[in-house]
């Protein structure tokens, strides 16, 4: 469906895809099973952009025992297309796995064999992206007092490349969130930084950890930091009186269904936010039982042994962090009785979660044709595209930051292969297919339409 506009112009693209994580990998995946079952001149032509040299899905947390919160089968492919040569079974298949796997009896595998099939899925399409390209503009190209294409330039080292799209597809993923006013350095971390930065500290002993946060990344970062440094003291600080269990079981994962998105993105305001109350503890702040059981065993038995290393600092908040160039001085806050005591560590890591990306940010010229709502907040239309004035006739999709439309599967892998197949519906439902040339034949495209400049 991609043709040139003149010689010196760009080549037009279906679709240009910002970010290459698990969600637009699963685009890719789907244009690539789109394509191979059509006529010529009705391929989807793509190309995505990722400012990363490789392919990496949250590296920082790839801790060699960390599990899935996701059964195998909410892959890249398999709820959109179960016969997929891309699913993790097939991967397994192909890596000498597959019987091992099954005789385990575990729908959750471990993180890192998830990431080892994200990359391994990614290589398999990787025909459509170039790595080591940071998008940074997005400008209207305008006939006749419309919008029809969108020009996305991408810097790839000290040279700017520049591709134009009829649909574009954000995919920029989540950004670590800190508390206000507090910065990432040698001794203050985000989780997503620990596996980095803990072998930063290789040849040194560590006397103090202070971890922050009450979710499954802040009990996975307790848990690894106990038994990674056997001389040192990990201090675990949250609001409440414990970790609080996931509620994984059969009912309340149905929030997770493809369904369900249909629903929340129907229901009234006071609804939808009923339903994230609801059903919240299914994915926010909260820790697998397996893990708060251990951690809680691995207390006891120390004060049992009078070896206390592993500190729950309850009910309580840390504030007055001051880094000085050999500790990190710190003020534990009681939230009942205001009692403050100090406490100064080596290394203090917030485990305080992830906020969504705006996902208009990156668009500068055509923000304004973009609309949101009365508390600032982009408006999408079912199939995940943005609200816009007529003006526009580019489709400009989200995946991510759409919570507020269509409900808690927004930035997870539960519903992406299913996401992915409604946004490529969409698109091939809204763009024109290309008309033969005079012998009757469509002209062929031109690998993916990559193009010489890259």
């Amino acid at each position: 469906m991609s043709q040139a506009l003149a010689d010196d112009a760009p080549l037009i693209h279906d679709l240009i895809g910002i970010g290459f994580g698990p969600s637009n990998v699963a685009m890719a995946i789907a244009l690539s099973e789109h394509n191979a079952g059509v006529a010529r001149e009705e391929a989807v032509t793509a190309h995505f952009f990722e400012r990363q040299p490789q392919f990496g899905w949250h590296r920082g947390m790839l801790i060699d025992d960390a599990t899935m919160q996701v059964s195998f089968l909410k892959d890249l492919v398999t709820l959109r297309n179960p016969a997929s040569e891309y699913s993790f079974l097939c991967y397994l298949q192909s890596k000498g796995r597959l019987l091992d796997f099954v005789n385990h009896k575990n729908l959750f595998p471990l993180r890192v064999e998830f990431h080892d099939y994200f990359e391994w899925a990614a290589a398999k399409v990787d025909d459509m992206v170039s790595y080591g390209c940071e998008v940074v503009a997005v400008r209207p190209v305008t006939e006749d007092g419309v919008v029809q294409y969108l020009d996305v330039t991408a810097r790839s080292g000290g040279e700017l490349v520049t591709h134009r799209a009829r649909n574009l597809v954000v995919g920029t993923g989540l950004r670590p969130r800190m508390p206000e006013g507090v910065e990432r350095t040698e001794r203050v971390w985000h989780n997503s930084d620990l596996l980095a930065r803990v072998g930063e500290l290789e040849g040194t002993e560590p006397g103090r950890f202070i971890v922050v946060g009450a979710g499954q990344s802040a009990a996975e970062n307790v848990a690894f930091l106990h038994r990674t440094f056997p001389g040192a003291e990990v201090c675990a600080v949250f609001s409440r009186y414990g970790y609080s269990p996931a509620d994984d079981s059969s009912f309340a994962n149905r929030i997770f269904d493809p369904d369900a998105v249909g629903e929340y993105y129907a229901a009234p305001e006071e609804i939808k936010r009923k339903l994230i109350d609801y059903h919240g503890n299914t994915n926010y702040s909260v820790v697998d039982i397996d893990l708060i059981d251990d951690l809680y065993r691995q207390e006891y038995r120390e004060k049992v042994l009078g070896t206390e290393r592993l500190r729950f600092l309850k009910v309580s908040r840390l504030t007055d962090v001051v880094e000085t160039p050999d500790k990190v001085r710190t003020t534990v806050e009681s939230l009942v009785t205001g009692e403050r005591t100090p406490l100064d560590a080596d290394v203090l890591v917030y485990a305080t979660g992830y906020r969504s990306a705006d996902g208009l940010e990156l668009l500068g010229g055509i923000e304004e044709y973009c609309h949101r709502d009365e508390q600032g907040r982009v408006r999408v239309e079912r199939d995940y595209r943005v609200t816009t004035d007529p003006e526009l006739r580019c489709g400009v999709y989200l995946q991510g930051g759409t919570e507020h439309t269509h409900g808690i599967t927004s930035s997870l892998l539960s519903n992406t292969a299913v996401r992915v197949g409604e946004i490529l519906d969409s698109i091939v439902g809204r763009t024109p297919v290309r008309v033969p040339d005079r012998a009757g034949t469509a002209p062929e495209p031109a690998a993916n339409e990559i193009g010489s400049s890259l």
